[in-house]
């Protein structure tokens, strides 16, 4: 029988479920019997507790428990099903319909409460811009890495992997140019002695229609910054008709504008300096002497470690072009105002893959097979479309490097904003490398007299960046009665906890140890299985539900009998399975696996 809820009037709204002590449906519960499921398949009887209605599902426990609940009656109370209409969606198709439920500030508290991501140092104050992944967060993160790491390099026959040192020569980045030219324009703020990104301090001159104008408004980037500004400026102005305002940033602002722009510090005017650059690589020192040779840097980005490995490694592993080298690693930015939680850190992680071609080859389609390659991945591990698009650079907006740039962006709760790129690097970096030191880059066609130095197409993704895409995609909120519930839709392939494992009861020790037992099996198995005895039935599936734990399996007197257990799913906790205890390794198999 389809293991599914029985009402008395098929077809018909149905009345207010009633729950029972026993297993639960979101945070409530089913009637658990076997024969009661059974006796009305039909859909069209009425279970007589003496109560209105009653959850049924197929196959589920035994009679024995069924009676002890209809003895304890009292125990019932109300729950509307999750599939009713009191249910909150975080997401409908189509970007016009979406509407966060929470902000930037309830992801940074969701993420520290359910143990996702600590702000680093914490008990000490800590740095801006530094984090430590909780233990859910380090199962997520290092989830997302071996879904990327399967499906881009094991998945593939044109890309092998590498793992470059974070320390280098500095002459790698010397060459690279990141010496001389990584860096951001900076603004400092005198009297506050705070530094703020010149190109993310907007600005603009509050002008009346008859009057001249009458002072200037500022503010830090962040958010709906045309609304912000008009707020400011409508106060300065005091009712007056204004006229449109032309908002730019610091680096656009000449000396006397400068001078007159209120620092958003402080409020005042005249507190702010001009623009100037600031190199954002963390500088080191390498060996017990701290003098010019012994200084270096953590790396800023794992490109260059793959670009001076490439040729040692095409050779070492007969790679022919076109071919990748795949890097996930660590990077480090020193960030003037790292801002907006994990989206801007000062140390993030990277998935890169730099793609080598024939100078020869049309790179604009090559570009186009990786892009829709990154987009088809960022679905695959559960980011809503609704919430991504496509950013072309073009002009002044490409690097000094790039031949071509496509962003996948991604809408966050404070704004639109880069997730990924694939940049059509062109021969920059191997030949800046070639020339620094003197080694040639050139890829010898096999068979041929032919030499060249492949062009590069690049897809970077920031780890961290994903993570919180991910969040964002993944939380969603449901009512039941008056309580108002919080959720993470993860995809069972990177979810945290791939599966708990619970006995009905504490009682006998029969059902423990055989929970226990399957437990041990599944983790046995490669997945992150947690188990839990403590509470109802009912508040051990809200918990899962709230870290986003996508299959619960309930060890319950039937198990004893049969060796079957229930398994539920979070996003369908109407319909439970029931399975032999054997299958459920082969089940979570077959559900985690990675879309292709």
């Amino acid at each position: 029988m389809d293991p599914r809820i029985v009402w008395t009037a098929p077809g018909k709204e149905p009345p207010r479920p009633t729950r029972l002590a026993g297993h639960g449906v979101g945070g409530g519960a089913w009637a658990h019997t076997r024969g009661f499921a059974s006796r009305f398949a039909s859909g069209t009887s009425l279970m007589p507790l003496g109560l209105s209605f009653v959850h049924l599902a197929g196959g589920l426990a035994a009679g024995k428990l069924a009676a002890r609940m209809t003895r304890k009656a009292k125990q019932v109370r109300c729950l509307w099903p999750r599939s009713g209409g009191a249910r909150h969606v975080a997401c409908a198709s189509g970007a016009g319909d979406f509407e966060y439920l929470m902000d930037l500030e309830g992801f940074v508290s969701l993420c520290k409460r359910r143990g996702f991501v600590f702000p680093s140092g914490e008990i000490y104050g800590g740095y801006s811009g530094f984090f430590d992944y909780g233990p859910l967060g380090a199962e997520l993160k290092n989830n997302l890495k071996k879904m990327w790491w399967r499906r881009m390099v094991h998945g593939r026959d044109d890309v092998i992997g590498l793992d470059s040192a974070i320390v280098t020569t500095p002459s790698v980045h010397q060459a690279s140019g990141h010496v001389d030219n990584f860096s951001d324009p900076m603004v400092d703020c005198k009297e506050s002695k705070q530094r703020f990104r010149a190109d993310q301090l907007m600005w603009a001159k509050v002008e009346l229609e008859d009057e001249g104008d009458v002072g200037y408004v500022s503010m830090v980037e962040d958010g709906n910054v045309e609304a912000a500004l008009n707020k400011a400026a409508k106060k300065l102005a005091e009712g007056k008709k204004m006229k449109p305002l032309i908002i730019k940033d610091m680096t656009e602002a000449s000396e006397e504008e400068v001078a007159l722009i209120p620092s958003p510090a402080t409020k005042k005017p005249g507190s702010l300096t001009g623009a100037r650059a600031f190199n954002l690589m963390f500088e080191t020192t390498v060996g017990p002497y701290s003098d010019a040779g012994s200084k270096s840097y953590l790396r800023p980005e794992t490109a260059q470690g793959i670009f001076v490995n490439y040729k040692q490694v095409s050779y070492v592993m007969r790679q022919k072009v076109p071919f990748g080298i795949a890097q996930i690693g660590k990077a480090f930015r020193n960030e003037i105002t790292p801002r907006q939680f994990l989206f801007r850190s000062r140390e993030f992680e990277q998935m890169e893959i730099e793609y080598f071609i024939d100078p020869d080859a049309d790179f604009r389609a090559v570009q186009e097979e990786w892009i829709e390659e990154m987009w088809n991945f960022l679905k695959a591990v559960g980011l809503k479309e609704c919430l991504m698009d496509r950013e072309v650079h073009e002009g002044d907006k490409l690097a000094h490097y790039a031949r071509a740039c496509t962003d996948i962006i991604f809408r966050y709760p404070f704004g639109t904003q880069e997730l990924l790129g694939v940049a059509a690097r062109g021969e920059y970096d191997l030949q800046q490398h070639a020339q620094a030191s003197g080694q040639s880059m050139e890829y010898q066609v096999p068979g041929q007299k032919r030499k060249f130095v492949p062009h590069v197409i690049e897809p970077s993704l920031g780890i961290d960046r994903l993570f919180l895409a991910l969040l964002c995609s993944a939380y969603d909120e449901d009512v039941v009665g008056d309580e108002k519930r919080s959720l993470l839709r993860f995809h069972p392939c990177v979810a945290p906890i791939t599966c708990a494992v619970f006995p009905l009861m504490k009682k006998p020790p029969a059902l423990v140890e055989k929970a226990q037992a399957l437990a041990k099996q599944l983790r046995q198995r490669g997945w992150n299985v947690l188990y839990d005895q403590a509470g109802t039935i009912g508040k051990r599936y809200r918990r899962m539900d709230e870290v986003g734990t996508p299959f619960c399996c309930t060890v319950d007197f039937d198990t004893l009998e049969d060796d079957t257990v229930t398994v539920r799913r979070r996003d369908d906790p109407l319909e439970v399975s029931r399975m032999p205890i054997d299958a459920v390794a082969r089940f979570l198999d077959d559900e985690c696996q990675l879309p292709m």
